[in-house]
């Protein structure tokens, strides 16, 4: 074989291994999200950041590896696609972070009942007070979010729709070594993941605005073009994330967080305790309920803040990523 062959034989083994990497992460997903009974939990949506670091990373070391020409187009949609990235994690690191109003009201809550455990009349009335603030700043970060949302997320292309079927039929996807395939792999996956995120840590819209909630990732047209492996995957965690939503009921929309649901679903506990011992003119201990609500608010800073800082890695590796294509290709 020549060195041509050779080197068109190098990077279709190269293009099929990163395929096959973005399959096995996804089926990774999928049955984590199986696997958990806490859906949309900080355990799930870590792992799928996880994942959307992970194939980012992949992605740049194949670049390395195909050995592109220097100042050729593919250099301009790698970066269009990492600015694309890069703003959706802007939007999910704003709305994760907005959640902080939100745990600091509970916080103060929990602290306000455990330092009051059989509250009377005057001190029922002081700690309600302090939860129908908690429910306001919940109300406010939906609010602020859901308005996040409708300015920022149109621009992300997020939704599967004609224009990604246009792209389809008209790229030359074996361009670039297989490379411009490769990137519309990457953005069909990382569309998935990023709804996935965004509905869990900002706002999920109603089912018809968002991808997850189709009945096909993108036809069958992606599949003739990568074979069925990676898209098959990607079609399964859809399912099961769908599924999940659709169990929701009438919640399926705002913020999707397992952790923001439980802690708004304590505080409605401590709420009703105290409304029905003033009503019946009785006293009650709300100790053990005190500490659930600081137990899910504590734990829903802690993952709030993990979340925050596993996007600022991820800055700093879209920030490393682009700078090391930029010199790959100004030392060729």
């Amino acid at each position: 074989m020549d060195s041509a062959g050779s080197s068109y034989s190098a990077a279709n083994s190269s293009v099929s291994g990163f395929y096959s990497f973005l399959a096995r992460g996804l089926d990774e997903l999928e049955s984590s999200a199986s696997s958990s009974t806490n859906f949309m939990c900080f355990q799930f949506l870590h792992a799928v950041l996880s994942s959307l670091r992970s194939f980012h990373t992949q992605l740049t070391f194949l670049v390395q590896k195909l050995r592109l020409p220097v100042g050729d187009k593919w250099l301009d949609e790698y970066m269009d696609e990492s600015s694309r990235l890069w703003d959706a994690c802007s939007l999910i690191k704003s709305g994760t972070s907005a959640m902080e109003g939100y745990y600091t009201a509970g916080s103060n809550v929990a602290a306000t009942v455990l330092e009051i455990q059989e509250p009377g009349p005057y001190h029922s009335r002081q700690v309600l007070r302090a939860i129908d603030g908690c429910r306001r700043e919940y109300v406010g970060l939906e609010d602020s979010n859901r308005t996040l949302i409708e300015r920022r997320i149109e621009p992300l292309s997020l939704s599967f729709n004609g224009s990604h079927t246009s792209l389809l039929m008209q790229s030359n996807f074996n361009g670039f070594s297989g490379f411009r395939g490769v990137l519309y792999a990457m953005r069909c996956v990382t569309s998935l993941l990023l709804t996935i995120l965004i509905g869990g840590l900002v706002y999920a819209g109603p089912p018809t605005s968002t991808v997850i909630y189709q009945d096909d990732f993108n036809g069958g047209e992606t599949s003739m073009i990568f074979g069925s492996s990676f898209t098959v995957s990607a079609e399964r965690l859809r399912r099961r994330v769908a599924e999940g939503m659709e169990m929701m009921g009438e919640e399926q929309q705002g913020v999707m967080l397992y952790e923001v649901r439980m802690a708004r679903q304590a505080l409605e506990e401590v709420r009703s305790e105290l409304v029905r011992s003033m009503e019946e003119g009785t006293a009650t201990d709300v100790g053990e309920k005190g500490e659930r609500l600081k137990d899910c608010f504590g734990g829903l800073r802690c993952g709030v803040e993990s979340t925050v800082g596993q996007l600022d890695d991820f800055f700093d590796e879209m920030v490393e990523g682009r700078k090391k294509l930029l010199d790959l290709c100004s030392r060729r």
